[in-house]
């Protein structure tokens, strides 16, 4: 092999165990690193729950004195900066790491470069870039709340053949097969937070967990669009609460006339837009002043519309079942007001998979 070829395959290791953390380290990224001597894995690491210890510490912790001598390879930039433990770029350095690889560089102007700078000043040898593109993918949720203050969004829909969620009279279960939504749970579980609307909760009355996943300790948050603060107490969200949390997103000066706030029950205030509605862009970076990263929006035709006209739906996650219900069945999209097809918002398809009998399309936002 050679040597792109050889740092390529580690990167790729690095990667699929920062994966690992994906909606369990937010408000951080989730890392990967993997440290290798004389072409052998002496330590593995991934950013751990709640965020700590940082990939590179727990790598090191498994390599031990082994770390002398070796090459680490990292999916972000190591951290310059003191939190709750010390640079990572120090602890590789103190550990005898001859060489990183590093796959992106850490937009965090605490870090930006200067991780890397710590590294080569101590004379270790640096490679950026390597599978940089994977990287921000990976990371794509940190890098939009340290760049354009919200999280990445994930709109999953699940539909018809005819682009429909509910029969008229609201029937919707089930309208994809077990697969698609035992599927759906692995999804939520990679996020940090879940989004829906009231008049979902009402209707439905979902309890947005993550079962059969083995993650019951840290769930995503629940989140609600619920402008006047509404919804019912009798819900499956809030009689859950105190052991998953529940944000309700309101207007500012929204009352607590339900006395709903408390018990695990917490009100976001956010400004409203021009039709009196919530700013789904202030709604975002209330989120991200949370501290939430990757956010997942399952909510009706309103909720979904609101989202891409926002212009802030980064992934679509489209769940396709083989079954016509016809136009007079709710649409999985409510009124956009497009009157030209070059306004309408475009993505391009990533993947496309078979789940049972159902199809499920990855798109993501054109650029």
């Amino acid at each position: 092999m050679t040597p792109k070829a050889i740092d390529e395959r580690w990167m790729r290791l690095a990667l699929t165990l920062g994966q690992r953390g994906l909606g369990q380290v937010w408000p951080n990224p989730a890392v990967g690193c993997v440290i290798v001597k004389n072409n052998r894995v002496v330590g593995r690491g991934w950013t751990q729950p709640s965020g700590r210890p940082h990939a590179e510490v727990h790598a090191l912790a498994q390599a031990g004195a082994a770390a002398h001598g070796a090459t680490a390879y990292v999916t972000l930039e190591p951290c310059a900066h003191h939190g709750k433990s010390g640079p990572c770029a120090n602890a590789l350095v103190d550990a005898g790491i001859t060489r990183v690889v590093s796959a992106v560089t850490d937009p965090d102007p605490r870090v930006s470069g200067k991780g890397h700078a710590i590294l080569r000043e101590a004379g270790v040898s640096v490679t950026e870039g390597v599978l940089e593109t994977e990287a921000c993918a990976d990371h794509a949720g940190f890098f939009l709340k340290t760049n354009a203050n919200r999280p990445l969004v994930t709109l999953k829909l699940a539909s018809s053949l005819d682009g429909r969620i509910a029969a008229q009279t609201g029937d919707s279960r089930w309208i994809t097969g077990a697969e698609a939504r035992r599927s759906v749970h692995l999804m939520r579980a990679r996020h940090d937070a879940i989004l829906v609307g009231r008049n979902t909760v009402v209707t439905d009355d979902p309890d947005l967990s993550v079962r059969d996943m083995g993650l019951a300790d840290r769930p995503p948050v629940r989140v609600v669009l619920d402008s006047n603060l509404r919804t019912p107490k009798d819900t499956r969200l809030v009689q859950t609460a105190g052991e998953v949390p529940l944000w309700l997103c309101h207007l500012g000066d929204s009352p607590d006339t339900n006395r709903i706030l408390g018990n695990g029950v917490e009100g976001l205030a956010c400004m409203a837009d021009p039709n009196g509605r919530l700013d789904i862009l202030d709604v975002l970076a209330q989120l991200v002043n949370k501290g939430i990263t990757r956010l997942m929006v399952e909510g009706g035709g309103q909720v979904a519309a609101s989202f891409l006209q926002a212009g802030c739906v980064d992934r679509i996650a489209l769940y396709s079942a083989g079954v016509a219900i016809g136009s007079e069945g709710l649409p999985n999209l409510a009124h956009m007001g497009i009157s030209a097809l070059k306004d309408a918002p475009r993505f391009d398809r990533m993947a496309v998979s078979a789940i049972g009998p159902d199809v499920l399309t990855h798109w993501k936002r054109r650029v």
